[in-house]
């Protein structure tokens, strides 16, 4: 927990773990999305209040302008994963995938506290995902959301020994 000039220490927001489905035919995977956001101020550029969310010109039944901080980056898209195991349960459609789910609040802030959580929970929540999607990323346009297949910092290796 980060600790104040003045020696108070502030707890951390908890990071949700959440899970759905246990079919062992299943591939099982891991979701990570923030729900946190830098600041804002409306003076900065914002035509409307940047902490509420605010469909302007909605030009389709099925396409909102929405705007709002956090709005893409990244509560959107946290939705979205959200929205998705919603409507296989709407329309009684079996889940392909396990789901679990990784969502925190500090990601703003460098994740403090999230790899001590990954540690603790290596071996008993993360122990049988077989994929991880990083879901913090934006849309490139009006139509082309960004797809992201690599992630700046991270090395990921594969050893066989036979």
């Amino acid at each position: 927990s980060p600790q104040l000039p003045d020696g108070q220490v502030l707890p951390l927001p908890s990071v949700i773990l959440g899970e759905l489905g246990k079919d062992p035919q299943n591939p099982t995977v891991c979701f990570y999305g923030h729900v946190d956001v830098q600041p804002a101020k409306r003076e900065d550029g914002w035509n409307t209040d940047p902490y509420t969310l605010t469909e302007i010109d909605g030009v389709h039944l099925f396409m909102r302008n929405l705007y709002g901080r956090g709005a893409t980056d990244n509560k959107g898209p946290v939705l979205a994963w959200i929205n998705a195991v919603e409507t296989f349960r709407a329309l009684k459609l079996a889940m392909p995938v396990n789901f679990k789910f990784v969502i925190e609040g500090m990601e703003e802030a460098g994740s403090l506290g999230l790899e001590k959580l990954l540690e603790e929970e290596n071996q008993s929540f993360f122990s049988d995902v077989d994929y991880i999607v990083i879901s913090d990323n934006l849309w490139l346009s009006n139509k082309k959301p960004a797809l992201t297949y690599g992630s700046r910092g991270n090395a990921c290796f594969l050893v066989e020994v036979k």
